[in-house]
């Protein structure tokens, strides 16, 4: 999740429904975990792993997809799918981290299943999600079928999106990855697709961020916000010991960069500084044109064979979403022509 820049802020917030009419940059990756590890085998002896077809295919992330983005589509919002493409190198220490938990998890569980108990089991199910570049390449077909610009990103998909935002192709980039601030999204979007809902007991709204805003309220340029993050500790460095959010602000503000603060108060420079900062001020990205980015129109019969035929979706969930397309316009009926023709 990147830099916690939580006490940085002022969100504001809103709603899905605002956002009609925009082009919403959307950090896929979080999303397709978050599919896997609910839409689940929570039956009485079920393994607790991502719901599947009788013939085996993991479903789970499509079906969270597919009701996801035809939610946004028939609000008007203008989704723009981003995966994940390969990771800086900067960031193997987080990742191997990641793979370490995810292989004790996967120990953990099939002991579970062994001595039959499922509760511990569908429990520890949850941390052994992989999202492997299969499940990414159909997912990406099935909102092509849509009509809905998906592609991946050259390294961090976040990042994709805020650069792409940066440059004026997103009005928005939805994710809750604060990282995204940092590599220059103009406005950040936590939560997007909420709506108000109880999660562990309070309602969660979707947030806006402006990071015009927290540079202003918070008096920092933008190679201040990126320092102060390293100092925090981000995904490519563990941050500087005993420095958080509110003393690292006092002392970028006071000294201005890490190298004189490290001088002031006699702590190492973290290695590879120069190489980080780059990452967030310079992240590689894939050029998209722009007519790459444009809502087309939905491939019913294709999407039918895809999701129908080949991974036993229901006729009524199809037909749900097909229904939810239509009145967006983006489905052609009797003849008619949907919006997106002209």
């Amino acid at each position: 999740m990147g830099c916690n820049l939580r006490d940085l802020t002022s969100p504001e917030n809103t709603t899905m429904a605002a956002m009609k009419g925009k082009r919403v940059g959307v950090d896929s990756f979080l999303l397709a975990f978050q599919f896997l590890t609910t839409i689940r085998d929570r039956s009485p002896t079920g393994d607790g792993g991502p719901l599947r077809a009788d013939n085996g295919k993991v479903v789970a992330h499509l079906m969270g997809f597919l009701s996801r983005a035809t939610t946004m589509l028939s609000k008007g919002v203008k989704p723009v799918f981003i995966f994940d493409g390969k990771h800086p190198e900067l960031k193997k220490d987080e990742m191997a981290a990641r793979r370490a938990r995810r292989e004790k998890a996967e120990i953990e569980w099939k002991a579970a299943l062994d001595a039959g108990d499922f509760a511990t089991a569908q429990k520890m199910a949850q941390r052994c999600v992989k999202y492997t570049p299969e499940m990414v390449e159909e997912t990406m077909e099935m909102l092509h079928l849509m009509g809905i610009p998906a592609f991946r990103a050259q390294a961090e998909g976040e990042a994709q999106a805020a650069v792409m935002a940066a440059n004026g192709q997103l009005d928005v980039v939805a994710t809750q990855d604060w990282d995204a601030l940092l590599y220059g999204a103009p406005v950040v979007i936590r939560n997007f697709t909420t709506g108000g809902s109880r999660r562990m007991g309070r309602i969660v709204h979707a947030q806006q961020i402006d990071l015009a805003q927290l540079l202003n309220d918070n008096e920092l340029t933008m190679s201040q916000l990126i320092d102060l993050a390293i100092m925090i500790g981000t995904d490519f460095h563990p941050g500087i010991k005993g420095i958080g959010p509110k003393t690292g602000l006092k002392l970028i503000k006071a000294h201005g960069t890490i190298e004189e603060i490290c001088a002031q108060k006699d702590k190492e420079i973290p290695e590879r500084l120069d190489e980080i900062r780059e990452v967030f001020a310079n992240h590689p990205v894939v050029e998209i044109p722009d007519k790459d980015l444009v809502q087309g129109e939905v491939d019913v019969e294709g999407l039918k064979k895809f999701l129908i035929d080949e991974r036993q979706f229901s006729q009524k969930r199809f037909d749900n979403a097909m229904d939810s397309l239509e009145e967006a316009g983006l489905v052609r009926t009797g003849g008619q022509t949907s919006l997106f023709s002209f």
